[in-house]
């Protein structure tokens, strides 16, 4: 009962305080066709592709854009990294383990996805697996207590490091060294396309989140925009916007034109609620969703 406290606290929500859940909330990964462009965004109707009770969240894109990874909780009270194939609508498991895996990512070379695994002493740690399953996975980081994470380029992370409060770390894998660039932060780590920079939410009160930026090269961080009410997740897409959700509702935001949140789409019609994470394919044809699971 304790282990799935802890799992459901530190990774589903993201919280260091107590919460009365024995598992993660049912949800589903939709697919949505996209085209983004300076003008507006056009979408076409969600698919679900997991159909299934239970949850199935945090889905990653593979850079060709064949596919996505995500996390799913099965029956055995586990969570394993699971790969869903566009063409083919066909699904295959990444890992099946004693431990509980979350956050897949793929990282830059494209062989391995880095996880964050619930290891026997319940310490979040970040390991790595060979997608081809060849060899068997290994330690990324000597480091305890690591929520999400984003690669910015092949040996440089981002860290959200569990606490009271929870931090953002820069992290180099090469030697090791962390550098603490904010806390009270959110869940939801990106890296900013085309430039060395990442972005993530900063919530300064109960009520105040913004997403800010901070720039690898001049040590800067910066303000972007706040939040939409009681929303952390969000994805850029390739024209440089951002995306986030709120109830059935997407909304975007671009920086050259836009003073604040503008709605996009609605998918109520499609059953869709509680719209949380987004991911967005690198040529930005497909739009990833998690909403809450329909009953």
């Amino acid at each position: 009962m304790r282990r799935k406290l802890f799992i459901a606290l530190a990774l589903s929500f993201a919280s260091t305080s107590s919460l009365f859940s024995q598992s993660p909330p049912g949800t589903e990964i939709y697919l949505v066709k996209a085209t983004f462009s300076q003008a507006s965004p056009q979408f076409g109707a969600p698919l679900n592709v997991t159909m299934r009770r239970g949850y199935d969240n945090q889905p990653a894109f593979l850079p060709d854009g064949s596919g996505l990874l995500y996390s799913s909780f099965r029956d055995d009270g586990q969570s394993d990294i699971y790969r869903y194939q566009i063409v083919d609508r066909a699904t295959f498991q990444i890992t099946k383990t004693i431990e509980s895996e979350y956050s897949p990512t793929l990282m830059p070379g494209g062989k391995y996805v880095s996880v964050v695994r619930v290891d026997a002493d319940s310490m979040q740690r970040l390991w790595k697996y060979p997608l081809d399953g060849r060899s068997p996975p290994s330690r990324v980081l000597e480091m305890d207590a690591v929520g999400y994470h984003a690669w910015i380029d092949d040996h440089t992370l981002a860290l959200f490091i569990l606490g009271n409060p929870p931090t953002l770390q820069l992290m180099d894998t090469q030697n090791q060294k962390a550098q603490i660039i904010s806390s009270s932060t959110g869940r939801c780590l990106q890296k900013i396309p085309g430039r060395e920079a990442i972005s993530f939410v900063h919530k300064i009160t109960a009520h105040e989140w913004l997403i800010k930026q901070f720039d690898i090269e001049t040590q800067q961080t910066a303000p972007l925009l706040q939040t939409l009410a009681d929303s952390e997740d969000y994805a850029w897409t390739p024209v440089a916007s951002l995306l986030m959700a709120q109830g059935s509702k997407l909304y975007q935001w671009h920086p050259s034109r836009d003073k604040d949140w503008q709605e996009i789409a609605d998918f109520a019609e499609a059953g869709l609620s509680s719209i949380t994470r987004l991911a967005v394919s690198p040529k930005g044809d497909w739009l990833a969703l998690v909403a809450e699971e329909t009953r």
